[in-house]
C-alpha cells in the first residue's frame, strides 16, 4: 500500500506576489512533442485570447503534427478573431554573437512578419544588462472561466521538439517539462503577463511593437480569480528584478544578487522545500550551480534523505568554464562532498544508438520533487543567475497524487521500469542502482538498460 502524502510539511512562500491557492487542476507535460501538442490544442480551441512570453526561438522550429512554425499557429488563431499577443525578449548583442537563437525584432525579422501578413500584437522587452527575460508561458482565454495557463522551461528550438522516450535522432534531443494549470493560480499567470506587457521596455520605441502603429493601450489587470477547476493547491512563483509596475507593485533595479531587492520567491521556495524534505528529493535541471542549494542538499543527506540530481551529461560551455575559475572551487568541492554520501546520485541520460554507442540527451528541465508530495516546474535554473538576475516563472504544487504520477512517468522514461508499486524512497534507490550499473556498462561499451547513467560529482564538467 503506497502512503498518500499532501505535502503539508513543506511550507509555501510568503515572499512573492502570489499566494498559495486551492482549487487548481495541474497536469505536468513531459517532453517537447507532447507538451506542444497539448498547447497547440488549447490554442486551436481558444475563444478569446492567446498570450505568450518567449525567450528563445529558432527559425527552424516546427510544432508537432504538421502545424507549421510558431507564427503559423498564432497567425491562424489571430485570423479566427482571437486576441493574440506575444512578449519577445530582446538582446541585440546576443543577436550578433548567436544569431537565430531568439527573436529581437530586427529589421529583417519585422520584414518577414510583414511579408507573412501576420497581424497579432507583439512587444519587445529588454532585461537589465546581460540578463534574460527567461519566462516561457502560454495563456489561453485569459480572464474567462476557461482560462488555461502553461508554465515551463521548453524553448522553441529544434532539439526541444522531442518525443517521449528520446529515441536517437540526427541533431540531438532535449528533455524538458511544462505544466498546465487551470483554476485560480492561472489568474496569477494572467497578472504576470499584464505586468510584463504594460511595462515592456521597448513599448514606446519605434521598433518596440508589432505592428508598429497598433493601439498602445495597456491591458487591465485581472480583478476576479478563475473558478476552481480541481483539487490541487498551487502557487505561482517568480524571479523579478525590482522596479515599479503600473499597478503600483514593486517587483526590480538594484544589483542582481541583492537578495533584499526584487522578487525571489522561486529560490525562497527551494529553501523551504529542500530544508523540509523528509524522504526524497528528485531534481532535473540544466545546471547544478548554486552553493546554497548544495548546502541544503548536504543537510538533507545528513537527515537520511535520498537525493537524485539529473543534469546534462555534456554540460553547457558556461558550466565547463566555471570548473577552471579559482573563485568557484569551493562550489566544486561541495559537489564532490555530496558525492561521498551513499544517498546522493548525480546522473545524466542517454539513448542507445542502433549503430552502437550512445546519444546524449540534453537535460533542459527545471523541476524538483520532494517526498512524492511537492513539485515545482518552470523556467528557473538552479543557479544564482536564475534565482536573482533573470526573469523567471515557476508553478509549485502540493498534491501527492499528481507529484507521484509525475515521478512514475519520469522514471518509466529514464529507467525503462514502471515504479507504480514503489514508494518514493525505493524508487530513488532503484534509480541509483540502475544509473550506477549503466555507468559501468558505458565503460565497457555495452548497451544501456534505460537511459539514466551515474556521473562522478568529483569530475563532472571537467
Amino acid at each position: 500500500m503506497i502512503e498518500k502524502r499532501d505535502g503539508n510539511h513543506i511550507p509555501c512562500v510568503d515572499s512573492g506576489s502570489y499566494p498559495l491557492r486551492a482549487g487548481n487542476r495541474v497536469v505536468p507535460l513531459v517532453d517537447g512533442e507532447p507538451a506542444f501538442r497539448r498547447i497547440c490544442e488549447a490554442v486551436e480551441a481558444a475563444q478569446h485570447s492567446v498570450w505568450v512570453t518567449v525567450a528563445f526561438i529558432e527559425p527552424r522550429f516546427r510544432m508537432p503534427d504538421g502545424r507549421g512554425d510558431f507564427f503559423d499557429v498564432l497567425g491562424r488563431a489571430h485570423d479566427r478573431g482571437v486576441d493574440v499577443r506575444v512578449i519577445f525578449w530582446r538582446h541585440l548583442v546576443l543577436e550578433q554573437l548567436r544569431p537565430n537563437t531568439h527573436f529581437p525584432g530586427t529589421k529583417e525579422q519585422r520584414a518577414e512578419l510583414a511579408a507573412r501578413g501576420l497581424g497579432f500584437l507583439a512587444r519587445w522587452d529588454q532585461a537589465h544588462g546581460n540578463y534574460c527575460h527567461h519566462q516561457k508561458s502560454w495563456l489561453v482565454d485569459a480572464g474567462t472561466p476557461e482560462e488555461i495557463a502553461f508554465v515551463g522551461g521548453i524553448n522553441l528550438d529544434v532539439g526541444s521538439m522531442a518525443p517521449a522516450g528520446h529515441p536517437p535522432r540526427e541533431g540531438g534531443t532535449t528533455h524538458d517539462v511544462y505544466v498546465e494549470v487551470r483554476g485560480p493560480s492561472a489568474t496569477d499567470v494572467h497578472h504576470n503577463f499584464v505586468q510584463r506587457w504594460n511595462e515592456a521596455s521597448d513599448r514606446d520605441a519605434a521598433d518596440g511593437t508589432w505592428p508598429a502603429a497598433h493601439d498602445a493601450a495597456n491591458l487591465h489587470f485581472p480583478k476576479v480569480l478563475s473558478p476552481p477547476a480541481g483539487s490541487v493547491p498551487a502557487q505561482i512563483q517568480r524571479t523579478v528584478r525590482r522596479e515599479r509596475y503600473s499597478d503600483g507593485s514593486a517587483a526590480v533595479a538594484a544589483e542582481p544578487f541583492d537578495v533584499a531587492s526584487g522578487e525571489t520567491s522561486v529560490v525562497d521556495q527551494y529553501r523551504l522545500a529542500l530544508a523540509s524534505a523528509r524522504r526524497t528529493i528528485y531534481v532535473e535541471d540544466q545546471t547544478i550551480a548554486s552553493p546554497e542549494v548544495n548546502e541544503l542538499l548536504a543537510g538533507a543527506l545528513d537527515r537520511g534523505v535520498e537525493v537524485v540530481f539529473l543534469v546534462p551529461g555534456e554540460p553547457a560551455e558556461q558550466v565547463v568554464a566555471a570548473r577552471s575559475q579559482p573563485d568557484r572551487q569551493t562550489f566544486w568541492d561541495s559537489l564532490r562532498a555530496l558525492g561521498e554520501s551513499p544517498h546522493f546520485t548525480l546522473a545524466a541520460i542517454a539513448s542507445n544508438r542502433s549503430s552502437g554507442g550512445y546519444q546524449e540527451i540534453y537535460v533542459h528541465a527545471k523541476i524538483a520533487l520532494a517526498d512524492d508530495a511537492w513539485c515545482t516546474i518552470g523556467s528557473t535554473n538552479i543557479a544564482n543567475r536564475s534565482f536573482y538576475g533573470d526573469t523567471e516563472l515557476n508553478a509549485s504544487f502540493w498534491h501527492g497524487e499528481t507529484v507521484r504520477a509525475l515521478r512514475v512517468e519520469l522514471f518509466r522514461e529514464h529507467l525503462g521500469i514502471d515504479t507504480t508499486d514503489f514508494d518514493d524512497r525505493a524508487s530513488l534507490q532503484l534509480f541509483r542502482k540502475v544509473a550506477r550499473e549503466n555507468a559501468q556498462r558505458r565503460e565497457l561499451g555495452e548497451k544501456l538498460e534505460g537511459l539514466a547513467y551515474a556521473l562522478d560529482p568529483a569530475t563532472y564538467a571537467m
